[in-house]
């Protein structure tokens, strides 16, 4: 085996011992970054890094962003930095919305751009989007005007981010929504589909009178109609739709009626029914008085064979039922 002095086991054990201080050292200075601030003119001091990393705040994030803001000809101190980044937004992002917007003039102060960002909306996008303008398109909006026919209109909305309404202001899908309600509510109003195809700017024109983007984080910049297309007659089945309503109807209150009238028959027939039955207890009733007499009786039977004689005589002779007996040709009964 080889024998190990005592010596070189220490010596060995100080050098790894160094090693591991001037890792930790190194770990929490960062002296290249410090010394990247210094040239850059955004100094930060050494034992600020050791606090940050202390903290558990990334120094390199929030350096690399101060030195782009130094560069930018925009002062943003280190604690506000920091405490944006505790307080869980996105300091780079930040940072670079707020250098686009003085390139662009838009007035930007961190305070504004770090609540954007606090907020949940990307302060970046929406300062880009104050230098170019978005267009939304809006989905297919139906409409009927005053003739009763259907129109499809299809328009194209050009916005820009409003930066003092972006804190608590609706969003896109309000804008949208209100331009549909303006064009729904502007055709409607237009006395024939007709006005409407031959001036589709007036739909952009009304829509923009009515301030649209009030509470919004846009302002309308211009409402343009991609296209109209003719769709149903809308009032023609409304009408057909009712007509057929009050056929039904109609048809019910006949069907009422009859069945009424059915019954009032029903009822009449009873009530003959019941008269015919009291006859003969009248009869007898009257015989007993002496109101009718035996004479008077007889010359209402020979009334009533008589009339019963005049109905068969209008109804004409039964028709012969071949094979009955009694009819002439027929055994038992002689012909003429």
């Amino acid at each position: 085996m080889i024998a190990v002095e005592p010596g070189m086991v220490g010596m060995l054990t100080v050098i790894l011992i160094s090693v591991g201080v001037l890792a930790l050292v190194l770990y929490l200075v960062p002296v290249s970054l410090w010394i990247s601030a210094w040239a850059s003119g955004a100094y930060v001091g050494l034992f600020t890094l050791i606090a940050m990393r202390l903290r558990r705040v990334p120094p390199n994030t929030l350096v690399t962003a101060r030195i782009s803001s130094v560069k930018a000809g925009i002062e943003i101190s280190l604690n506000d930095l920091e405490a944006h980044f505790l307080a869980g937004g996105n300091v780079v992002r930040v940072v670079n919305a707020m250098i686009s917007a003085d390139k662009a003039n838009i007035p930007l102060p961190f305070k504004r751009a770090a609540a954007i960002d606090l907020a949940g909306r990307n302060v970046l996008e929406a300062v880009q989007m104050s230098v170019l303008p978005k267009v939304i398109e809006t989905p297919r909006i139906a409409a009927v005007a005053r003739d009763g026919i259907q129109l499809i209109a299809l328009s194209r909305v050009t916005v820009r981010t409003n930066i003092d309404r972006l804190v608590g202001g609706a969003g896109e899908d309000t804008i949208i929504a209100r331009v549909g309600e303006g064009m729904v509510s502007t055709i409607g109003s237009a006395v024939s589909h007709k006005s409407v195809l031959e001036n589709p700017d007036h739909i952009s024109k009304h829509i923009l009178a009515k301030g649209l983007d009030a509470g919004t984080a846009y302002e309308i910049l211009s409402i343009d109609i991609a296209d109209v297309d003719v769709g149903e007659n809308i009032g023609a089945k409304l009408q057909i739709d009712q007509a057929n309503a009050d056929k039904q109807i109609a048809q019910a209150k006949a069907e009422e009626r009859r069945a009424m009238a059915v019954a009032l028959e029903q009822e009449m027939r009873a009530r003959v029914v019941e008269a015919e039955a009291e006859v003969p207890r009248a009869m007898a009733e009257a015989f007993r008085q002496g109101n009718l007499g035996i004479m008077d009786y007889y010359r209402m039977k020979n009334l009533q064979a008589d009339t019963d004689m005049r109905e068969v005589i209008g109804t004409g002779p039964e028709q012969p039922v071949p094979g009955q007996p009694g009819q002439p040709g027929q055994p038992g009964q002689p012909g003429r």
